[in-house]
């Protein structure tokens, strides 16, 4: 550390790698002082003019506002805000063409200036040493400060880093051809930005601050050093005119000899770089109290009467910038927000200034020529030759056409600065430096989609875990909790356990109480709750259960078996059955011996009557109480017979069987009563209207017939008397 101190305070210069000499063209713009320019009658103050978020607004239209005033206020990382660069009124708050090749619309507040320009109060401090740490920081994110040079950095993320810095480096080289803002401004206000440097010195703590000028600002050099001469700890050093000397790590190597590591930042080798235009800006804030609300820029070109570097308000439209210089316009003029190898065309003029608006260029079509088309490469590799960052440019251009993202990452795209060097020297006239930066913002909205895509992800697992935590949580309310056991009955079921393994084998109960137990102590082991599980035991039981009541019932079935004397229940149960059914038999016999006793006078008076007699009815009557009468007859026979059957043995009688019996008997007799019932009412029928019946083809004609007819009914009464009688009898 200590022999590259000593080289650097001896002036000692390395090299880096690439590097073109396009002509310089600055002379046209850095012969006059900074001039101020007339109050535009319009201003477009676009929210974003920085790397990182945009703040939160803090007006509304129609609201008037003062110079300095904060429109926005920082809300996230990497958020500065903006402030009024005059007073007015606010007419508009829409999307209007931000300064971006795309011209893709951004949120602007434009403003109609009173012409006051009256001024918010304002809270300068005049001994910042004085201050911490942190308030230093706090006045420096709060006047919006991003740098000026680059891509806008915010300046206090830069200030309040936590690495140790030992080179603070300042770069004043200003490489683009045309661009003067930084030489005129160190001429007009060197000592305003070496008071900026003091500030970072204040907050870094740098080893050493490094003022690098390229050798063709020899009046800036000499400005500088004379402000510088008081402080030991800051040196100038002069560096070759070498496009791009002026990026950032192409100036870490010239006047530190270290490389910033692939995708890293200088912060990483204890390096830590800030533009002129930042310093001045950081001064303005911290001794005049004034926000970034303006800027230097370079307005120059051959369409220009009156090219030089002037105070820009931020949010002035480029066509009062141009006008003011004396523009006038060739067919198909182009006018480049930048330099020649950086800058790129504006869409329209009627874009705002913003914080890292350099330079402002309309040349005419000598001066800088459209570019002609494209041609096949012949791969002469002087874009190779010329790159800065020791990239492929010939490689990274056939990865980008095909979209091969994946290669390009793995060729240091993101290394490239974009400096043109390579297009400049291309003698195909490819712009590789189009293809280049179609593919990162290609690269970086993968990226996003990526990370939008896991951070999607992670809130479904996490939803998911959570609902399955809650569903396990549910579940658990609804089971028993073991409840803690104290040492006396874990000491119980401890000997219980020994009782069980010592007893004697009892078959399935011991083979069931231990499968029982095997499960419980598998449960135990895999940490579920345990649960009482007694239905192999409970099988066990009712089979023991059930042969207990089969010994039982053997025995009784012994016991009866042996005793002669005593009656059971069950057979005085079949008794008062069959005594019911004789007394349902013999209200049937009555019933019946009535009947044919109420029929007998009539047939006993029929033959003496003087009434002719048909033969044929009388022969079928008597053929049907014939028919009855047997009927009557066997039915009754076969009911006395179930009726009058007794269990003869001494043996138990069975319910079912007694009850089976005495069910039969009652259909028996029923069905006798009513047998009985159908002789009651004899009925002959009526064929004399059909005289050629059946009926009357079977009855005989002869007198023998009629004594035939008149026994059988003779037979029928004295059946029926007999029936009678024995119902009588059995009642």
């Amino acid at each position: 550390m200590d022999k590259l101190l000593e080289q650097i305070q001896k002036g000692t210069v390395w090299q880096f790698p690439g590097g073109v000499h396009p002509p310089q063209q600055k002379s046209l713009s850095n012969g006059a002082n900074i001039a101020r320019l007339p109050l535009p009658n319009k201003l477009v103050v676009a929210l974003k003019q920085h790397i990182g978020a945009n703040g939160k607004l803090l007006v509304e239209k129609g609201q008037r506002i003062l110079k300095g005033q904060a429109l926005t206020e920082p809300v996230a990382n990497w958020s500065v805000p903006v402030h009024a660069p005059s007073s007015g009124i606010i007419t508009e708050i829409a999307p209007k063409p931000s300064a971006h090749p795309s011209a893709l619309p951004e949120l602007s507040i434009v403003i109609e200036p009173d012409g006051k320009d009256e001024w918010c109060t304002l809270n300068p401090v005049s001994e910042p040493k004085s201050l911490s740490h942190q308030e230093l920081i706090d006045i420096i994110h709060q006047a919006g400060i991003s740098g000026m040079g680059g891509a806008g950095f915010p300046t206090y993320v830069k200030a309040d880093t936590k690495q140790s810095i030992d080179f603070f480096i300042i770069n004043a080289v200003e490489c683009e051809p045309y661009i003067t803002a930084d030489d005129t401004l160190m001429r007009e206000h060197a000592a305003e930005i070496i008071q900026g440097i003091e500030l970072m010195q204040q907050l870094l703590n740098p080893t050493l601050c490094i003022v690098g000028i390229e050798d063709n600002k020899p009046e800036a050099i000499a400005t500088m050093t004379k402000a510088a001469e008081h402080n030991n700890k800051i040196i100038v050093q002069t560096v070759p005119t070498v496009y791009p000397s002026g990026g950032e790590k192409q100036l870490i190597k010239l006047l530190t000899n270290r490389e910033v590591p692939s995708m890293g930042i200088p912060a990483d080798i204890g390096v830590l770089m800030h533009n002129t235009g930042t310093l001045y800006a950081v001064q303005q804030a911290v001794y005049e109290g004034k926000p970034l609300i303006e800027r230097v820029v370079t307005v120059t070109g051959n369409t220009i009467h009156k090219p030089g570097n002037v105070w820009a308000l931020l949010g002035t439209e480029i066509k009062h910038l141009l006008d003011c210089q004396g523009f006038s316009p060739v067919p198909q003029q182009r006018v480049v927000m930048g330099g020649p190898m950086m800058g790129f065309t504006l869409p329209t003029v009627r874009i705002g200034v913003i914080k890292t608006t350099n330079c402002i260029l309309a040349p005419d079509h000598t001066e800088l020529a459209e570019p002609g088309p494209e041609k096949a490469c012949i791969r002469c590799s002087a874009c190779a030759d010329a790159c800065p960052a020791s990239l492929l440019p010939q490689q990274l251009q056939w990865f980008a056409k095909s979209k091969e993202y994946d290669k390009l990452q793995e060729h240091n795209l993101f290394d490239c600065i974009e400096c043109g060097a390579c297009a400049y020297v291309c003698p195909s006239e490819i712009p590789l430096v189009q293809y280049y930066r179609v593919a990162k913002a290609e690269i970086k909205e993968q990226q996003a989609d990526k990370i939008k895509a896991d951070r999607a992800k992670e809130r479904f697992d996490a939803r998911k875990e959570r609902l399955d935590r809650e569903q396990e949580e549910r579940q658990n309310r609804h089971k028993r909790k073991p409840v803690a056991k104290s040492a006396d009955e874990k000491q119980k079921v401890a000997e219980a356990l020994a009782r069980v393994k010592n007893k004697p084998d009892n078959g399935n109960e011991k083979s069931a109480v231990a499968a029982a137990i095997a499960r419980a102590k598998a449960k135990k082991q895999q940490g579920e709750e345990l649960e009482p599980d007694n239905s192999e035991v409970a099988k066990e039981r009712a089979l023991r259960k059930e042969q207990a009541r089969k010994y039982k019932e053997q025995k009784s079935q012994t016991d009866e078996s042996t005793e002669t004397a005593p009656v059971d229940d069950k057979k005085s149960a079949v008794a008062a059955a069959i005594a019911r059914a004789k007394a349902k038999k013999a209200a049937k016999a009555k019933k019946a011996a009535k009947a044919l006793e109420d029929a007998e006078p009539t047939t006993s008076e029929a033959p003496q009557t003087d009434a002719p007699v048909d033969d044929r009815k009388a022969a079928v009557a008597a053929a049907i109480a014939r028919a009855k009468a047997k009927k009557a007859a066997k039915a009754l026979e076969e009911a006395e017979q179930t009726v009058s059957e007794e269990p003869q043995s001494d043996e138990p009688v069975d319910d079912k069987k007694a009850a089976v019996a005495a069910a039969i008997a009652r259909a028996k007799a029923k069905k006798a009563a009513k047998a009985l019932e159908d002789t009651e009412t004899p009925s002959v029928p009526d064929n004399t209207d059909n005289s050629s019946s059946s009926i009357d083809a079977d009855v005989p004609q002869s007198s023998d017939d009629k004594k035939k007819a008149a026994v059988a009914a003779a037979i029928a009464r004295a059946k029926a008397k007999k029936l009678q009688k024995e119902g009588n009898d059995q009642s």
